[in-house]
This record gives C-alpha cells, sequence and structure tokens, in this order.
C-alpha cells in the first residue's frame, strides 16, 4: 500500500503525456472496465475502458509491453494511462478528445496537479 506522502512524491513527478514502457497485467471483464499496468512505479497504471477500441480482441492483452502516456491522476492511488500505440486506442479518440477533454493538447508536458482537498466532513 502507497502512502499518502508518497503518492504525494510520486505525482509531484508526473507530467500529462510522460510515457512509460509498461506490461498489461491484467484484463478484467474485458469490455466492461480497463486494464491494469505495470509501469515500474510503487503505483499501479490503469487504462479505462472509454479509452480502449470498442471491441476487445484489439485491447492489448496480459504480458504485452508498449508504451503508455499518463492521461490522468487524482487522490486514487493509481496513474491514469492511454495507450500511445494508436492501434489500441478508440477508433475516434480524436474526436473523443474534442469532446470530452479539448485542453489536452496544451496539458501534454504539464505537471499533473495535486487533486483538490477532500471536502470536509
Amino acid at each position: 500500500m502507497v502512502t499518502d506522502a508518497e503518492w504525494t512524491r510520486i505525482r509531484r513527478g508526473l507530467r500529462f503525456g510522460q510515457v512509460f514502457e509498461g506490461t498489461v497485467v491484467q484484463v478484467p471483464r474485458p469490455g466492461a472496465i480497463g486494464i491494469f499496468v505495470d509501469i515500474g512505479l510503487s503505483v499501479g497504471g490503469f487504462v479505462d475502458v472509454l479509452l480502449l477500441p470498442e471491441q476487445t480482441e484489439d485491447w492489448p492483452t496480459e504480458g504485452t509491453v508498449a508504451d503508455f502516456e499518463i492521461w490522468w491522476a487524482d487522490s486514487r492511488r493509481q496513474i491514469r494511462l492511454k495507450p500511445s500505440d494508436s492501434h489500441y486506442l478508440r477508433n475516434d479518440f480524436t474526436d473523443f478528445v474534442d469532446r470530452f477533454r479539448p485542453n489536452w493538447p496544451s496539458e501534454v508536458g504539464q505537471p499533473v496537479r495535486d487533486p483538490d482537498p477532500p471536502p470536509p466532513r
């Protein structure tokens, strides 16, 4: 388990679009949630189903080694990734980015921001 301090330290060293070579370690419920990727850090990487091709046979399989880019990181101790190889991206990725993350091109290279503090209880 990664401590809050370690996660904060790791996150501060991350930049959007930063590329890691990773190994797909788990593909639970293909077509439902996404894939888990080991990128060599003490926190796991995850590619959301929304970024992957519609057809699960086009997804990278367990054991696949490929490049992955940092797409997001928040308070969850997990780095959200997107495949660098367009073969492993949804077919309409450019349109998807235009609709849901239009600032992506300008975010590439920017530090991953600390998440907002949790709301008071």
